[in-house]
């Protein structure tokens, strides 16, 4: 755990590390270069098995055809919004992996992967894109707490939480999950203070997609984001977001010096967003499509399936079979969806408060009166 109490910086450079907006990368941790080739790191070793090789693949693959399929939906008028993972997948499965038993996640509105890794049903994901619930899986069942719309605010729910382990005893992490453009959000600092404060076990894991909606990184900060980490008095390390390999070693480094007693580390996950901010938005806006091509190469599920052929650790069957549970979940997701009931109107007042409150109770029932009023009209 020595490399966890230091900001990572690697002095020799590794093979594929270069980027549209970084050319050279001495300190990116990669395991797998962009050609599926498996390289060493003096700090991060990873010792994996063939299964648990081909179970990273099928992770990739099912949740890229998750996301494609929601994106679909979304565009039919299914869904009222889509955060597409596309090109993210590596950094979330790979994070999400390196969880576990008792620890908890705080994700974003995109942590789709994450979900996946801590079980949750993608239809459990789909129904609050589509405006029926606000999540409808346990954070508690799955240590996975609900999405959080609002910019930067689960760091804050992350930290706390880890302060109450903490002062528990309890010897588990917490991961929380952020984007680049919310490392410029007041909410995040404020939790980077009190994690290097109370020493507190989390772990803040930034999915650099390059662009905080349509502002690119140079733009946000004058300095790799996981240079900043030292500033608060913890470790920061960069590592490769589409190299699913080096997110799981690294990732699971640093929750296991949280779990330590160690405090917190900052992880940049250098990857990109290969689609949309959200199905709202319109990248060819405000970047490049040369920019994309250049991205293309380095894709995650690409670069793991290239090791695995070539090692033969998989062969066309696998490869084929995942492909046909992949359609079988986007069918199961496509048939799910449309056929969710919409909730009673009134329903939104019934989970506001554990217990309802008097002025809230008066609300309800003058919705209900104010709908009731329209009964019997065509």
């Amino acid at each position: 755990m020595t490399a966890m109490r230091q900001a990572t910086e690697v002095v020799d450079p590794v093979p594929g590390a270069s980027s549209p907006h970084l050319p050279q990368q001495p300190d990116l941790v990669q395991l797998l270069t962009p050609e599926g080739e498996r390289v060493e790191h003096p700090d991060y070793a990873l010792d994996i098995s063939d299964e648990e090789l081909r179970g990273l693949y099928r992770d990739l693959a099912l949740v890229r055809r998750w996301d494609v399929e929601a994106t679909a939906l979304q565009r039919q008028g299914e869904l009222g919004i889509w955060a597409s993972l596309l090109g993210q997948e590596a950094a979330q499965v790979g994070a999400g992996r390196a969880l576990v038993d008792g620890d908890m996640a705080f994700p974003t509105y995109r942590e789709h992967g994450v979900a996946w890794t801590r079980g949750v049903d993608p239809l459990h994901v789909m129904s609050l894109f589509r405006g029926v619930d606000n999540g409808g899986w346990n954070p508690v069942d799955h240590a996975f707490n609900l999405y959080t719309i609002v910019i930067g605010s689960q760091c804050l729910h992350a930290t706390g939480y880890a302060m109450g382990i903490q002062r528990d005893g309890a010897e588990n992490a917490v991961l929380a999950f952020l984007g680049d453009g919310a490392t410029s959000q007041g909410e995040v600092n404020e939790a980077l203070i009190f994690a290097a404060s109370f020493s507190a076990p989390v772990v803040f894991f930034c999915q650099n997609n390059q662009y905080a909606i349509s502002v690119p990184l140079e733009r946000q900060s004058r300095v790799p984001l996981f240079k900043r980490a030292a500033g608060f008095g913890f470790p920061g390390v960069r590592v490769d977001g589409n190299d699913v390999l080096a997110v799981l070693a690294v990732t699971r480094a640093a929750l296991q010096a949280a779990r330590e007693g160690q405090g917190p580390t900052f992880i940049e996950a250098f990857t990109y967003r290969m689609g949309a901010h959200t199905t709202s938005d319109d990248p060819s806006r405000y970047r490049l499509a040369s920019e994309l091509e250049e991205w293309k190469l380095r894709d995650p599920v690409a670069r793991l399936k290239a090791h695995l052929a070539r090692s033969g650790i998989a062969d066309a069957a696998f490869f084929t079979a995942v492909d046909a549970e992949g359609d079988e979940l986007a069918a199961r997701i496509r048939s799910g969806t449309v056929d969710m009931p919409d909730p009673a109107p009134s329903s939104m007042f019934e989970h506001v408060y554990a217990e309802k409150t008097p002025p809230l109770a008066a609300q309800q029932a003058e919705f209900e009166a104010y709908h009731a009023s329209f009964e019997g009209e065509k």
